[in-house]
C-alpha cells in the first residue's frame, strides 16, 4: 500500500468539526462516533440536525417514525421545515457569495442574498408558481441561478435542474419528464473568449415559458417570455412555504442504463445530508470560501448551495473555463480555501500547467469526485497549496451526497477513502452475495439522503430487487470497491453499462442512440474503460460497419453526434472495429467482455 502523502497536524485535528462533535458526544475518537452514527442513525441525524441549525417551523414527533421501513422509512416524523430557510444561519452581514466577473469581485451578503431570494419568491408567486409546481433552471452556476434556485424553494415549489451544456434533445427530455412550467435561464453563455447560445437553445427544446437574465447579448425575447430585472418583485420579504420533510424540493437526473435518464426526487430533507457531508467530511467552516466547478444540472450544484450556506461559509463563482488559466487565476483572487474538483480536471491542470504559478496557499484542503482519481494527480494536486490534503469523496444523486470519503482525521493517501460517510452504511460483495474485499458495494439503509422513489421509474426494481440476502435490506448502488489493508478502500468502476465521463454520469444506451444512423455504422456498444494506472475513465466504442469505412472519419461522425445530441464534453478516446458484438443468450450486449477485450489490447 502507498504511505500517506499528509498527516493531520494538531492544529487541524483541534479545529475540526469533527473534533468538536466528538467532544460533544464524550466519544473516545473518530471510530466511535462513526460507529455510534452507524449504529444509532435515528440518534445521528437527529443530532446532526440539531448541530447544524434546520430550523423547522414544527418540531418532529419523533426522529424516524414507527410506520416506515428501511426501504420507506420515516425521517423526523410531523415536522414541517423549508430547507432554504436554514441556508440563512450566518450573519447577515457575512459574505454568502463571491461573484466574479473577468478580474473583478461581487460580495453578496447573506442579508442581500436573503432579500434577492425573497424577492424572486415574490416574483414567482405574481406567475402563479406555489407548493409542489415545477420551475426548471437552465444556465451556469452564477448569482443568478443561485437566486433563482432559492426562491423557488421558498415558495414550496420544486427545481427541475438541467445541466447548461445539454443538448436541445437532452434538454426536451428533462423538461418533458420534470414537467415544468417554467424555464429560468440566460440569453447566452460567456466562456473564456467562446460566446454560446443559451435561450436560443432552449427555444429549440420547446420551451414555453422562460425566464431570461440579460448578460449584454441584447437577444429579442419572445412574446411572453420575461427579462429578469423585471420578473424580480420589488417586495424583499417574504415567509418561506413551509413542506413536509418528504415532499419534493428538486428533481436530479442520473441516467441509467436504458431509455431516458432517471429522474430523482430530493426531498426537504435531502440537503441535511448534503450539509452532514460537507460538515464533518469537508470540513466547511463559517470562515470557508468554497469553489466548486459545478452547475445545477449535476448533484453537486446543489449540494454545494446546501453544504456551504448550511454551515455558514462562502460560496465563491467563476465565469471562467475550469480547465484554463483564469480560473485558477480566480481561486488565487477569491481566496479559496475548499476548491473542489472532478480528477479529469486535475490531469488538465497537469498537463497544460496553468496553475503551477498561482498562489493557492489560502487553499487548506481539496475535494474530489466525480470521477475514478489517479493517485499522480491527486499528488500533483496536493503539491499545488504546499501538500494539502485531497478529501476523496463518491456517491451519488440518488444518495443527496456520499456513501464514502475521507476525513481531516486521517492520513490521506492519494486516490483511496478512509472511512464510509458518517450516518450510514455499506457491504462489499462478491457474485454470490458473500463479503468480500473486492466486489459491488451495497449500500445499506435507512439514512437520510438516500432516495424513496422515482418520477420515470420503478424504484423497487431499480434499487432493491434481487439484492443479496445479508441479513439486513441492502440497496444497490452499482460501483466496485476494493477494501486495501489499513482500512482504505479504492473504487475500481461501474458494474453496470452507467459511465461517468467528465464527472457527468451517462448511460451507454444513451451514447449509442446518438450515434445510430451514421452511415456504414451496423451496431455500436460503448464502454468505460479504466486507465492502468488510475484516473478518469475513458469512452470507448465497439462498432459493427459494413464496407471498409475510414474509422478515423466514422469517430470524427460519431464525435459530432455526441457533440450534437448529448453533451459536447463527452470524448471518444478509442474506437475499435468488430465483426460482431459479444451477447447473451437474451441478445444483451456483454460488455464485460468487451472491457475484458480491450484490457487486453
Amino acid at each position: 500500500m502507498s504511505e500517506p502523502r499528509w498527516h493531520p497536524s494538531p492544529e487541524v485535528i483541534a479545529s475540526a468539526n469533527l473534533t468538536a462533535a466528538i467532544a460533544e458526544r464524550g466519544l473516545a475518537g473518530y471510530d466511535e462516533f462513526y460507529e455510534w452514527s452507524r449504529t444509532d442513525r435515528p440518534g445521528f441525524w437527529g443530532y446532526t440536525a440539531e448541530r447544524l441549525g434546520i430550523r423547522m417551523t414544527q418540531s418532529p414527533s419523533a426522529i424516524l417514525g414507527d410506520q416506515g421501513t428501511s426501504e420507506y422509512p420515516d425521517w423526523f416524523s410531523g415536522a414541517r421545515l423549508n430547507i432554504a430557510e436554514s441556508c440563512f444561519r450566518a450573519p447577515a452581514e457575512a459574505i454568502a457569495v463571491r461573484q466574479q466577473q473577468d478580474d473583478l469581485f461581487r460580495n453578496i451578503t447573506y442579508g442581500e442574498l436573503r432579500r434577492l431570494a425573497n424577492r424572486a419568491a415574490n416574483g414567482f408567486g405574481k406567475l402563479g408558481i406555489g407548493a409542489g409546481d415545477r420551475v426548471a433552471i437552465a444556465m451556469p452556476m452564477n448569482l443568478h441561478a443561485v437566486v433563482a434556485y432559492l426562491g423557488i424553494v421558498f415558495t414550496g415549489a420544486v427545481v427541475v435542474s438541467i445541466a447548461d451544456s445539454f443538448a436541445p434533445q437532452e434538454i426536451a427530455t428533462r423538461l418533458r419528464i420534470g414537467e415544468a412550467r417554467l424555464v429560468v435561464t440566460q440569453d447566452v453563455i460567456h466562456r473564456g473568449r467562446k460566446i454560446l447560445p443559451m435561450y436560443d437553445k432552449l427555444i429549440s427544446a420547446g420551451v414555453d415559458h422562460a425566464i431570461v437574465v440579460d448578460t449584454g447579448a441584447r437577444i429579442e425575447l419572445r412574446e411572453g417570455d420575461i427579462e429578469w430585472s423585471e420578473f424580480l418583485a420589488a417586495s424583499p420579504e417574504f415567509v418561506p412555504v413551509p413542506r413536509a420533510p418528504g415532499d419534493h424540493m428538486n428533481i436530479l437526473f442520473s441516467s441509467g442504463t436504458t431509455g431516458d435518464p432517471k429522474a430523482i426526487p430530493w426531498t426537504h430533507l435531502a440537503p441535511l445530508k448534503a450539509a452532514s457531508d460537507g460538515h464533518y467530511h469537508q470540513d466547511i467552516h463559517p470562515s470557508d470560501v468554497v469553489a466548486w466547478p459545478t452547475n445545477l444540472g449535476w448533484m453537486m450544484g446543489p449540494w454545494l448551495i446546501y453544504a456551504t450556506f448550511i454551515n455558514g461559509a462562502a460560496m465563491a463563482l467563476s465565469t471562467e473555463i475550469p480547465t484554463g488559466a483564469g480560473f485558477t487565476r480566480f481561486v488565487e483572487q477569491a481566496g479559496v480555501t475548499v476548491l473542489g474538483v472532478v480528477p479529469s480536471l486535475v490531469a488538465a491542470w497537469r498537463a497544460s500547467g496553468v496553475a503551477e504559478a498561482r498562489n493557492w496557499s489560502k487553499i487548506r484542503l481539496f475535494s474530489s469526485t466525480g470521477e475514478t482519481a489517479n493517485p499522480d494527480d491527486m499528488g500533483y494536486l496536493m503539491d499545488l497549496a504546499d501538500n494539502k490534503p485531497v478529501i476523496d469523496y463518491i456517491g451519488g444523486t440518488e444518495i443527496a451526497g456520499g456513501y464514502m470519503s475521507c476525513t481531516v482525521l486521517h492520513p490521506y493517501v492519494p486516490a483511496t477513502f478512509t472511512t464510509p460517510t458518517v450516518g450510514g452504511g455499506f457491504h462489499i460483495l462478491d457474485e454470490q452475495g458473500k463479503p468480500t474485499s473486492s466486489g459491488e458495494l451495497f449500500i445499506e439503509p435507512p439514512c437520510v439522503g438516500l432516495s424513496v422513489e422515482l418520477l420515470n421509474r420503478d424504484h423497487h426494481d431499480a434499487y432493491y430487487a434481487g439484492t443479496p440476502d445479508v441479513g439486513v435490506v441492502v440497496r444497490r448502488h452499482g460501483d466496485r470497491v476494493e477494501q486495501l489493508p489499513g482500512d482504505r478502500y479504492r473504487v475500481q468502476g461501474r458494474v453496470d453499462d452507467a459511465m461517468n465521463l467528465g464527472g457527468i454520469k451517462v448511460g451507454s444506451a444513451e451514447i449509442e442512440r446518438a450515434v445510430t444512423g451514421i452511415p456504414g455504422l451496423v451496431e455500436a456498444a460503448a464502454i468505460a474503460v479504466e486507465p492502468p494506472g488510475g484516473g478518469p475513465s475513458r469512452l470507448v466504442i465497439y462498432v459493427v460497419v459494413e464496407g471498409a469505412p475510414d474509422v478515423s472519419e466514422l469517430q470524427a461522425a460519431m464525435q459530432s453526434r455526441i457533440r450534437r445530441d448529448l453533451n459536447p464534453l463527452f470524448k471518444i478516446s478509442d474506437t475499435v472495429v468488430v465483426d460482431e458484438l459479444p451477447r447473451t443468450p437474451s441478445a444483451k450486449v456483454k460488455r464485460r467482455a468487451l472491457r475484458a477485450d480491450y484490457a487486453s489490447r
